[in-house]
């Protein structure tokens, strides 16, 4: 397995940062992006990462996507019941995209706007499917993607953890090959900088994890933002 890059961000506007981020052997990788009041958001996060790791370290391998899916729904229920039990938790939740490479078949589970990206070859695919109003006009065709990127309610999410009781969980599998470049990242990234700098930057840069980061300072830094780059060798 080649290297893998790991690196999060407050950003230039907010006072806490609310993503969380984890990398589980064997090349399992999870981002989340919490939200909620005060400081409910950053509880959320960290809750999935925390509840993941501890479901992934009881179950046997491989973790397929059902495995990866159920170890979401096990964090939507503590997150709910958690938010019911505390007042100042009240609407927390957060998204969470999971990848785990099981030989050369990729694993993801995902719900939200944090994405999975595959960088193969020139080709640099959003695998994932945002989970917001937004995406689902452009999906009807009422809007464009660049209408999309600029809309004001595109950061209103249809499919939060722990948000709803009834969670839809994007999940799947596809085969990777020797030298795709893998990019989980929450929207603080995708909201900043352009796909094309982002494939441009994971080309090139030596370090693309902090790379990305920098990008998305410089680009205005407005939202936290964190990102996992993990290659195929």
């Amino acid at each position: 397995m080649a290297k893998v890059y790991q690196a999060t961000h407050v950003g230039k506007v907010r006072y806490n940062n609310e993503d969380a981020l984890t990398v589980i052997e064997p090349q399992t990788y999870v981002v989340a992006d919490g939200m909620g009041g005060a400081q409910a958001g950053e509880v959320a996060s960290r809750m999935l990462i925390e509840t993941v790791e501890s479901f992934l370290s009881k179950t046997p391998r491989p973790w397929g996507e059902k495995v990866l899916a159920q170890s979401i729904l096990l964090a939507n229920d503590k997150i709910l019941n958690t938010a019911r039990r505390h007042n100042e938790y009240h609407g927390m939740g957060t998204t969470a995209t999971i990848l785990s490479l099981d030989g050369m078949t990729a694993h993801f589970a995902h719900v939200g706007d944090s994405r999975l990206y595959r960088l193969r070859g020139e080709e640099f695919q959003q695998i994932t499917e945002d989970h917001n109003y937004v995406e689902t006009l452009v999906r009807r065709g009422e809007l464009t993607a660049e209408q999309a990127r600029l809309h004001p309610m595109k950061n209103v999410l249809t499919q939060a953890v722990g948000a709803m009781a009834n969670l839809h969980i994007d999940a799947g599998n596809f085969l990777a090959q020797s030298g795709d470049v893998f990019l989980l990242c929450t929207d603080g990234l995708t909201n900043m900088v352009e796909d094309a700098d982002i494939k441009k930057i994971l080309q090139t840069a030596e370090q693309p994890a902090e790379a990305l980061i920098e990008a998305a300072l410089e680009f205005g830094g407005r939202d936290n933002v964190t990102v996992i780059v993990a290659g195929v060798d």
